[in-house]
């Protein structure tokens, strides 16, 4: 590129209103990919569940909306269109790491829900439509689009909602572990695809969940193994991880390590907020890949 993504982001910020986290973004430091960098013009693929859709919840978004895939959009489009990537979104609402992988398998709301048949993507459009699993798709996509050099991942919340509502000790002790293994045997059967039978080997980024509440010692050790068990399985393919978790306790920090009062989720009626990013919380986690990407141009 002709100019640095680190300078590219901070003008990216300041022209979202977002100054004053420029010192954030220059802050977070994942390690460095082994693969080239993007580049203007090459294919970005993102994959995962409603955080890497830009999913707002229908407290704060028109019914009408959701017949529209192009409503919605976070850090993957944020990315493309800084840096001038061709983006395709395959991202579900609600997919779990399981369903991801497998047809028909127990969602939290994109093709089935708990108890129903039916999820977000038998009612409303995607940011792309195809049939088939999301991954099916990618290795479909990776495979006629060699020219893409950027895969993010966002995914295995949803597993975690699932077996909170499916065992009897919602999902601590034992049924956590289990599902933390379940997940990262998943993962690791992703990414196995995206490298072997795709043959995709340019940058791959996880991009790690934040937590609800940092001032909450079980919320913040549940997430940090979500994400131990998912960096795990990332860097077994030449992966690495945008440290979306950090990036969003620094954030954080300044309001007693609460992400509602620091602006970076959605904002519902009352003063509380939904669990997924708002535009701050995107144009975050946006920064946490950047500074990924950002290696390779210095």
């Amino acid at each position: 590129m002709n100019m640095s993504t680190s300078r590219r982001a901070r003008r990216w910020l300041v022209a979202l209103g977002l100054g004053a986290s420029v010192a954030l973004v220059a802050a977070i430091a994942p390690a460095a990919v082994a693969e080239r960098p993007t580049h203007a013009g090459s294919g970005y693929l993102a994959l995962g569940d409603s955080v890497a859709f830009g999913y707002r919840p229908p407290e704060v978004t028109a019914p009408t909306a959701y017949l529209n895939a192009n409503n919605f959009g976070g850090y993957a489009e944020d990315l493309a269109g800084f840096d001038s990537l061709t983006l395709a979104n395959a991202s579900c609402p609600g997919e779990t790491s399981g369903s991801l992988i497998t047809s028909g398998a127990q969602s939290n709301g994109c093709e089935n829900s708990l108890g129903s048949p039916a999820g977000y993507r038998t009612r409303f459009p995607l940011h792309v439509d195809y049939s088939g699993t999301q991954l099916a798709y990618a290795v479909g996509y990776l495979r006629a689009h060699p020219r893409t050099q950027l895969v993010t991942v966002s995914i295995g919340a949803n597993d975690l909602f699932v077996c909170q509502q499916t065992t009897a000790d919602h999902c601590t002790g034992a049924d956590f572990a289990a599902a933390l293994a379940r997940i990262s045997a998943n993962v690791t059967t992703l990414f196995s695809a995206l490298r072997h039978q795709a043959h995709y080997h340019h940058t791959l980024i996880l991009v790690a969940y934040y937590a609800l509440s940092y001032s909450d010692p079980v919320q913040v050790a549940g997430t940090q193994a979500l994400n131990n068990a998912l960096a795990g399985a990332t860097r077994q393919f030449g992966g690495v991880v945008a440290d979306g978790f950090t990036a969003f306790q620094r954030v954080a920090a300044g309001t007693g390590g609460d992400p509602c009062a620091a602006g970076l989720l959605v904002p519902l009626p009352g003063g509380t907020c939904n669990i997924h990013p708002s535009a701050y919380g995107h144009a975050v986690l946006a920064g946490a890949i950047q500074k990924v990407i950002d290696r390779h141009d210095n």
